[in-house]
């Protein structure tokens, strides 16, 4: 007897021909997630990494869908650091503060708090990136189970190790799924960092090459002076801004980002003596110092640290032809008014002189209007038997230009407030 194999229905597929085309379709995806890198200027993947190396907290702000869980996964790869992802919103506070475990005799031995599986794979392996995602869409509750994790490295009995790395990452009210502001005693204890999008870095990720993340590169000869200088930078501030040592923001939103305190300080000083250590940049140092304390006192500290490195103006008296000055029109400002002072406070005439020859190579050298405000200055403070320096006349023309530019402006605001009125 002959038997037929029915022939496929036409528009149907055999098992073996579906697995064919998935394993095609596999072969298509495995191409689109291959991506390289490249070494290339990342201010904030920059600030990011340097505050892991720091082993602090760090809070990833940004929009959904910027890429912070992607940033994250990077990192680890490039680190070489296990990636542990925790999605906070889903858990209760015992996921974070230890789960009770009734034993034989609780009366005497009590009920010990046992931690969550993630949390004891990151113990074995001794070394890990723990992601804690969602956090602006964590309830209050879970919320305060997690400030013992964040700050102290605890969960139940269990600490983790020194190896284990934080990051977390939030998006704003606006824009989270029932969100929730971040408590304040939460949100002092991370460096929190803005993350946005950078249209060259997009494209050129989306091609196949995104910005590599590594470690800062720590000179082993300036641990020591970077340390100094941080604590000179940070204790100095704060001498002369005693106010700015514990600033609770009053409204809600501001008190779940950065504000100062006695614990953000502290992290500031780290970040500032790692940042001198790396020679990291100004652009990379700012973010890191307006995420830590906010944007306020961190401007005012930024400033603070450029004066610190400005030349002593006694030196500059002593040796006016050998004088370098800061390139910065600020900071060449701030410069020549030190100088100017320093003669006001201990007047004669070799300083003087000494103080006109400074004016002359800032002349020489940079922008001839910053000299304009301390010449008039060091002018008034001529005594009558001190001769006019020949030097004098070399300035004469730059202030009577700027006086005159001054003038101008002030005649054609007033012809233009006329015109408005008439």
């Amino acid at each position: 007897m002959t038997t037929c194999t029915p022939s496929p229905t036409p528009g149907t597929a055999t098992v073996a021909d579906r697995a064919s085309r998935l394993d095609v379709a596999g072969d298509l995806l495995a191409l689109l997630r291959e991506a390289g890198t490249e070494p290339r200027p990342d201010t904030q993947l920059e600030a990011l990494t340097l505050a892991v190396a720091a082993d602090l907290p760090v809070l990833l702000w940004g929009e959904p869908g910027i890429g912070k869980t992607a940033a994250l996964t990077q990192l680890a790869a490039a680190l070489d650091l296990p990636l542990t992802t925790v999605i906070a919103s889903v858990h209760e506070p015992s996921d974070f503060s230890g789960l009770p475990v009734v034993g034989d005799d609780p009366a005497e031995q009590g009920v010990p708090l046992a931690p969550p599986d993630w949390a004891v794979r990151l113990v074995r392996a001794g070394r890990g990136l723990l992601f804690l995602d969602e956090l602006s869409t964590a309830p209050p509750a879970v919320q305060a189970a997690l400030l013992r994790l964040v700050l102290e490295r605890r969960i139940g009995a269990l600490r983790l190790p020194p190896g284990v790395r934080i990051v977390a990452a939030a998006n704003p009210r606006s824009s989270a799924a029932d969100g929730w502001e971040l408590s304040p005693p939460l949100a002092n204890r991370f460096v929190h960092l803005q993350w946005t999008h950078d249209h060259d870095v997009v494209v050129r990720g989306l091609g196949g090459t995104w910005p590599r993340a590594t470690l800062p590169r720590l000179d082993a000869g300036r641990l020591t002076q970077a340390v100094d200088f941080a604590r000179r930078a940070v204790c100095g501030f704060l001498t002369a801004r005693p106010g700015l040592v514990h600033r609770l923001p009053s409204g809600e939103t501001r008190r779940g980002g950065a504000w100062p305190s006695p614990r953000s300080w502290e992290t500031t000083l780290h970040l500032i003596a790692f940042a001198t250590a790396a020679g990291s940049s100004r652009d990379v140092l700012s973010l890191l110092v307006r995420g830590t304390v906010g944007d306020g006192p961190g401007l005012e500290l930024l400033a603070s640290l450029d004066r610190l490195d400005l030349p002593d103006p006694e030196l500059l008296l002593a040796d006016p032809a050998g004088a370098e000055l800061p390139e910065r029109g600020d900071l060449r400002q701030a410069v020549l008014d030190g100088v100017v002072a320093a003669v006001r406070e201990r007047p004669d005439k070799a300083r003087w002189d000494a103080a006109w020859a400074l004016l002359v190579r800032a002349v020489e050298t940079g922008a001839p209007d910053l000299v304009v405000v301390p010449a008039t200055t060091l002018a008034s403070l001529r005594r009558e038997e001190w001769d006019v320096p020949e030097s004098i006349e070399q300035l004469a023309g730059v202030v009577s230009l700027s006086r005159r530019a001054d003038r101008s402006a002030a005649r054609a605001a007033d012809r233009s407030a006329a015109a408005t009125h008439a």
